[in-house]
């Protein structure tokens, strides 16, 4: 384990047919806390957690994700928004779970993390971000890593572009991935601020997105049209941008002429102290 000086059953689509799912309890095995450079290979008989990828939070438009495990009560928070930690906080204990991490999929621009607040209101909680956002937490994760609740564990892939600490969640079957702002439904992040980089964006999603199977289903951090779900075929056959060569798409990044996130000035200095910032009243 890694100091702070050193961590969908229910088939949504972007189409008609999205549903939303429930916070699902997974059966359990003993878990063996944090694993360093490990994936655990299917188990054909346990039950695939489900994203509650309901938890909306709507100024930013972010999505959070809650995976638990049922006979461990154990669970993980994936991106949560300090507007909202206290609906978490509340979900959590009205499902009956144990919240182990609170985890960031990069050092976002245009909210400031509910992770802070959530250690409060959670004890044992712990914050999990990227060693190569810069940011404080109570771990730090790198490329390869998993992250373990019960019997079910997420592996980190480092997707940077839109910031350098930029990684993905994957389930360890491959059953789904949560992709932050590096990939969005029918778009991806921008690459115009903290240290951005429209080549290394492209890669990493090509090289760790879409090598992924083609029916795993892929959760972005946002989406602006109310969309919830896509999957790495999907993505990888339909995105505007991310089926452009490379040299087309470096093209179209660093023409998008954006306004910059109106709470960046204020979001990415809290965020920088990810999970150990003094909570928001």
């Amino acid at each position: 384990m890694r100091s702070r000086d050193g961590a969908a059953g229910a088939r949504e689509t972007s189409g008609a047919d999205a549903r939303a799912t429930s916070a699902d309890a997974l059966p359990f095995s003993p878990a063996s806390g944090w694993s360093d450079r490990s994936r655990e290979p299917r188990r054909e008989d346990a039950s695939p957690p489900r994203a509650r990828s309901r938890l909306f939070e709507p100024k930013s438009c972010t999505y959070t994700y809650l995976l638990g495990d049922r006979e461990s009560r154990e669970a993980i928070l994936i991106d949560p928004v300090v507007d909202t930690a206290n609906r978490d906080a509340q979900l959590v204990k009205e499902l009956g779970l144990r919240l182990l991490y609170a985890v960031n999929t990069h050092c976002h621009a245009d909210h400031i993390t509910g992770t802070g607040m959530l250690r409060s209101l959670l004890p044992g909680c712990q914050s999990v971000i990227s060693r190569h956002s810069g940011a404080q937490a109570d771990l730090h994760i790198d490329d390869g890593d998993s992250i373990r609740f019960g019997r079910f564990a997420l592996e980190t892939r480092a997707s940077p572009g839109h910031t350098p600490g930029c990684v993905t969640f994957v389930l360890n079957d491959h059953s789904m991935a949560f992709t932050g702002d590096a990939l969005l439904i029918r778009g991806c992040g921008r690459t115009d601020f903290q240290q951005g980089c429209a080549k290394t964006l492209y890669h990493s999603v090509h090289e760790k997105i879409f090598t992924l199977p083609g029916d795993c289903l892929i959760y972005p951090a946002h989406d602006y049209r109310g969309l919830t779900v896509s999957t790495v075929e999907e993505e990888r056959t339909l995105n505007p941008r991310l089926t452009l060569s490379c040299e087309e798409f470096i093209k179209v990044m660093d023409n998008l002429n954006l306004p910059k996130p109106q709470q960046i000035d204020v979001a990415v200095p809290a965020n920088m102290r990810c999970g150990v910032q003094t909570p928001i009243s």
